[in-house]
């Protein structure tokens, strides 16, 4: 008998659908969203601009969208999403296991205790890592308070290697983690971008984000600048509030960039296959960087720091990108002289048996995996 599932999320995310969709394939599957985000709100999250996602991100799965009581309603905030109702939700379902898409959010803590009164086997799913830690304030508060509080669950859905160390690291025990990976819509990616050819000549260098400080686009155009007599060109496809800073380092720098100003999904594919590399220069906030999944279901290698979450997983140094130390600008200029020069038959390959472990069907049966393996197993003590 299939396992009955829910799973609560924040609002409609595109890199979640193809998961839940996944997962409506192997289980009975109920997906909660804590929030209907407005175009302006997407705005205000970093984009730069308002907008509604071009792609479908409700079909192929059950899902409903709670009542959210908070006085002011959002994402980014811990009091954004004050959903009660999800109590009587899960009272009502009779679930074998419950899913939450991490713990910053006062819904998320609402499901939680819900399951915890009710018996339901509950399970938090994020990525956060170590060096995403801003100071040692925020490292001894949490020393101090995790440990406790990531005993409220009773197994967590790990997304790569460094939200695996940071969960070791406040003490959650190894058979409660379960590996269900960061993941995008590689077929879609994939199938979207094939067919379509690179420029000959210059080289393309492809950025693709909000245009904001932690992601450092900046670095980019100092490391191209150093690559004078290499016919390089950038790409910036996102938005954000450093883009005049930006083509003015770019004018300054004699530096050939085009800023394409916000993609929206459906576009981004023809916008990786027209790139030899993307990369991604960000700092320990980026806890992961799905843009890497993104542009290698397309068959493009990547160059992220070494701050980057998604670095350990997904960079395979001379196969599938490169890392670089955060800040290094030569570095980065090197590491673009390297990746660039990769064999692109091989390179596609490599990528492609990477794509396949980082998938949103292994993501979708770790989660009825561990729903299973904790529906017979203790609780966390």
């Amino acid at each position: 008998m299939a396992k009955r599932i829910g799973f609560l999320v924040s609002h409609p995310i595109q890199y979640y659908a193809p998961i839940f969709r996944e997962l409506a394939r192997r289980c009975d599957l109920t997906v909660y969203f804590a929030h209907r985000q407005t175009p302006e709100q997407q705005a205000r999250a970093g984009f730069g601009v308002a907008f509604d996602w071009d792609v479908d991100l409700l079909s192929g799965y059950d899902s409903r969208f709670l009542v959210n009581v908070a006085r002011q309603p959002s994402t980014d905030r811990f009091a954004g999403c004050d959903t009660p109702g999800i109590a009587d939700e899960i009272a009502r379902s009779r679930f074998d296991g419950f899913v939450v898409a991490g713990w910053a959010l006062r819904s998320y803590w609402q499901a939680a205790r819900a399951c915890r009164r009710l018996g339901v086997p509950v399970l938090a799913r994020g990525d956060s890592q170590l060096g995403s830690q801003r100071n040692s304030a925020v490292r001894i508060a949490k020393a101090l308070a995790f440990s406790h509080l990531l005993r409220r669950f009773d197994g967590f859905l790990y997304v790569g290697q460094r939200n695996r160390e940071y969960l070791l690291h406040y003490g959650v025990p190894a058979q409660r983690l379960f590996f269900s990976p960061h993941c995008v819509d590689n077929d879609a990616f994939a199938a979207a971008s094939g067919g379509i050819h690179r420029p000959q000549g210059r080289r393309h260098v492809l950025f693709v984000g909000k245009l904001i400080g932690r992601k450092h686009p900046a670095d980019l155009l100092h490391a191209v600048a150093r690559l004078r007599d290499k016919p390089v060109r950038i790409a910036f496809a996102g938005a954000g509030e450093l883009e005049s800073r930006l083509r003015k380092i770019a004018a300054a720098s004699a530096v050939h960039a085009d800023f394409m100003g916000f993609v929206n999904q459906s576009e981004l594919p023809a916008v990786y296959a027209s790139a030899d590399v993307l990369v991604l220069p960000s700092d320990g906030q980026e806890t992961w960087g799905l843009v890497v999944n993104e542009a290698m279901a397309c068959g493009i290698p990547a160059i992220v720091s070494d701050a980057v979450g998604c670095g350990p997983d997904l960079i395979e140094p001379g196969r599938t990108g490169a890392t670089f130390p955060l800040g290094d600008v030569a570095a980065l200029a090197s590491a673009i002289e390297n990746v660039v020069s990769f064999d692109a038959e091989l390179t596609r390959r490599h990528l492609a048996a990477k794509m396949a472990l980082y998938s949103p069907a292994r993501a979708a049966a770790a989660v009825v995996d561990a729903t299973t393996t904790l529906a017979t197993g203790a609780r966390l003590q």
